[in-house]
């Protein structure tokens, strides 16, 4: 039976498992993975996968490692089964489990583990901007030395410009950030923060400050997906489904985007997301979005319908985004203040939605939530990958 508007079968979460995010020095990341995907399989009572599909950025430039899939695979002791790796940058996770909510739709498997990994503690200092610059344009932004910072101050001194923002108005998401962290024992930094705090952080991409930018560290997480008309999860907790799937892609150099505040892909991503989930803005819960920094929150807020466009920093100032707001967003700290697991983050936020619709999000639980949405996106905005998840007695 198929939800309201939606188009995919019964696809229900059977369990889920993540690390904490940090600067892991003595893990390598084939352990770190295992850490999240053996906290699935358990989650799961056992049950195990057909196929593996791993999203990853970083690893052939920080790791030396490209073939992740049959690494994970072999390591987790599933010789035999399909694996693959999917990148596409920051939104390499969303990708990947997009690939296997199709997998479950066509029919062609039963089940399927989604492992999201990034370990940047690799490598350090200049290696790492590199890398992660390489999400922009090579031939036309990385090499004019064009930072994912920079490109992410350039976009936020255009809105405050045309969207009169006042001084420190992007400061909410920030705080929020920090605040739901602080309920969240897998997060990098679990204080919470004030304004003054924000007000005299040193500048990272002018006006970009130090608490704009999310912390890339090192971390994994998993999830274990089934066809509910084939295997339905073991045990008494509220099952939870995945209601929509949906990716778009925009240009990749920012000066080819020809509405770089419009955030097209998201908007075309959010939008064929909830039409298949037969849902609006307003039927949405909480919203994991891709807060690597906070220009990227506003615009993503506007992009799904949550604000109107030029208005999405005010939900961060007036509170509207606190886990008891209007929308709450990076509720168990988002990347700001879990961290940014780099290619990790879209297996990360479905599985910390899918943590809150189950009341197991502990100090960080949003009140009485249904109905979850994660976003996360690649470079900046030229792909995201969007995911509505509701615990299935709603339905």
């Amino acid at each position: 039976m198929h939800a309201p508007g939606s188009a995919l079968p019964e696809i229900l979460v059977a369990g889920v498992g993540l690390t904490p995010i940090g600067e892991h020095w003595e893990k390598s990341l084939r352990s770190i993975a295992l850490e999240a995907m053996t906290a699935a399989v358990e989650d799961a009572g056992g049950l195990r996968p057909q196929a593996l599909f791993v999203g990853n950025m970083l690893a052939p430039a920080l790791s030396a490692q490209t073939h992740l899939g049959v690494l994970l695979a072999d390591f987790a002791g599933w010789r035999g089964i399909e694996a693959a790796t999917y990148e596409a940058a920051g939104a390499s996770g969303g990708v990947a489990l997009r690939q296997a909510v199709l997998a479950l739709a066509s029919g062609e498997m039963d089940r399927v583990m989604v492992v999201g990994v990034e370990k940047l503690t690799d490598r350090i200092g200049s290696s790492v901007e590199a890398a992660l610059a390489a999400a922009a344009d090579a031939d036309f932004e990385a090499v004019q030395g064009l930072t994912p910072a920079a490109q992410a101050g350039l976009l936020m001194r255009r809105y405050i410009h045309e969207h009169h923002v006042p001084e420190h108005g992007f400061a909410g998401f920030s705080l929020t950030a920090h605040a739901n962290a602080v309920g969240n024992p897998r997060a990098l930094y679990r204080r919470a923060i004030r304004l003054e705090d924000y007000a005299s952080a040193p500048m990272l991409s002018d006006p970009l400050n130090l608490f704009d930018a999310a912390p890339v560290a090192d971390g994994a997480a998993a999830i274990l997906l089934t066809r509910g008309d084939r295997h339905r999860p073991a045990g008494e907790r509220t099952p939870i489904r995945i209601l929509a799937s949906a990716v778009a892609t925009g240009p990749l150099a920012l000066h080819d985007q020809p509405d770089p505040l419009g955030f097209e892909a998201a908007l075309i991503s959010a939008g064929r997301a909830m039409a298949q989930a037969g849902m609006a803005a307003r039927d949405i819960d909480l919203f994991e979005l891709h807060d690597v920094f906070s220009i990227y929150a506003a615009l993503a807020l506007e992009s799904a319908g949550f604000a109107e466009r030029g208005q999405g920093w005010r939900l961060a100032a007036e509170g509207e985004i606190s886990r008891t707001g209007r929308i709450p967003i990076s509720t168990l700290g988002g990347s700001k203040a879990r961290g940014d697991a780099g290619g990790a983050t879209g297996v990360y936020q479905a599985v910390e939605v899918v943590l809150q619709l189950q009341g197991r999000a502990g100090e960080a639980q949003v009140p009485e939530a249904q109905v979850g949405m994660g976003q996360c996106l690649g470079g900046a905005g030229a792909t995201v990958a969007t995911h509505i998840l509701a615990r299935a007695d709603r339905l």
